[in-house]
């Protein structure tokens, strides 16, 4: 209620006007940013302590003796308490620490600050991608209106859209790499070596992208606005392009921006397979050695970028359509 029974404002209300409708929605965003993250804090922490196998044997050697595996526990600070360990890496990370790797002593913001740049680079690139091509192929199937067509595009984007990265990017190796030859199989030496494992991410993004933004364009085509439009005869691309895409773009990109969030988390598997040096890749490393403090980093990382990008849907959302603000800052 925007009024209290006296007839004064209610406080909320007040504070609201007071920042007006772009304020109160980036706050509201922010704090659930915030909130996102001591989750992700919390989440990771307690999702290392599952992972089985004991990190200080891995560390002292497979030829240690009991007297240094509890040692190497004591240096680690595996034997505390876990409050006391949750403690010491929550104070660490308001303080912009995320601790040391167990394996090289290296600081894990120093290990994800080298990492960082390729798994950005691709996952970029990826989504990019998905956008520039998910939306014109939706887009044009709906507009073609033909069973034949349709069927087609539900068929191939089913099967493409549920296909697992791994497998994806394992085919795209041995056809464009091992049998002809075309792009590097691993590695990111050249240019080209980014080929496949973007299209392994695009591939089944833009499928799921494509099969959302048909649902929605043939909507928006069949309204009444679209039917005067086209009875003025308007050129095609003038008719998609100012009377279908931005009502297309808002719903679209609602449902999109969890797809998109997604491809991030698709980047652990892809790197993997293509020896990409990604941060990916280091969280696989270093589960095989137990290395909680990269792990926790990695995964902490990843799901910041992933909720910031879903950050940066919701102001695009806002800025193309500004009646979502009192949807999404006012409630």
């Amino acid at each position: 209620m925007a009024a209290t029974l006296t007839g004064k404002p209610a406080a909320g209300a007040g504070r609201a006007t007071a920042l007006g409708p772009w304020g109160t929605f980036l706050v509201r965003r922010l704090v659930g940013l915030a909130a996102v993250a001591v989750t992700l804090a919390v989440g990771t922490f307690l999702m290392v302590q599952l992972i089985p196998g004991d990190p200080a044997r891995v560390v002292a050697g497979s030829d240690a003796t009991p007297a240094d595996v509890e040692r190497a526990r004591h240096e680690l600070g595996l034997d505390r308490p876990l409050l006391t360990q949750f403690g010491t890496y929550a104070s660490g990370l308001l303080r912009g620490d995320l601790g040391t790797s167990f394996q090289t002593k290296e600081p894990v913001a120093e290990i994800i600050g080298g990492r960082l740049p390729f798994t950005a680079e691709i996952a970029f690139l990826s989504v990019l991608a998905v956008l520039l091509l998910a939306v014109p192929i939706g887009l044009a199937v709906a507009a073609r209106g033909r069973r034949r067509t349709d069927g087609a595009f539900t068929f191939v984007t089913g099967l493409v859209g549920a296909t697992p990265e791994y497998i994806i990017g394992t085919l795209l190796v041995l056809g464009f790499a091992i049998r002809l030859g075309w792009l590097p199989a691993a590695g990111a030496e050249t240019v080209t070596s980014m080929v496949l494992p973007i299209a392994a991410l695009v591939l089944p993004g833009t499928c799921v992208m494509a099969r959302i933004v048909r649902t929605e364009a043939a909507h928006v085509l069949a309204q009444d606005y679209m039917r005067t439009a086209r009875g003025r005869r308007l050129p095609a691309v003038r008719l998609y392009a100012r009377h279908a895409l931005p009502n297309l773009l808002t719903a679209t990109l609602t449902l999109g921006g969890l797809i998109l969030a997604g491809l991030l988390g698709g980047t652990v598997v892809v790197e993997t397979v293509f020896a990409w040096p990604g941060i990916g890749q280091r969280v696989v490393e270093a589960l095989l050695v137990r290395d909680y403090p990269v792990i926790q980093g990695c995964v902490l990382v990843l799901g910041l970028l992933a909720a910031l990008l879903n950050l940066l849907v919701d102001v695009v959302l806002a800025l193309l359509d500004p009646r979502t603000l009192a949807g999404k800052g006012g409630r």
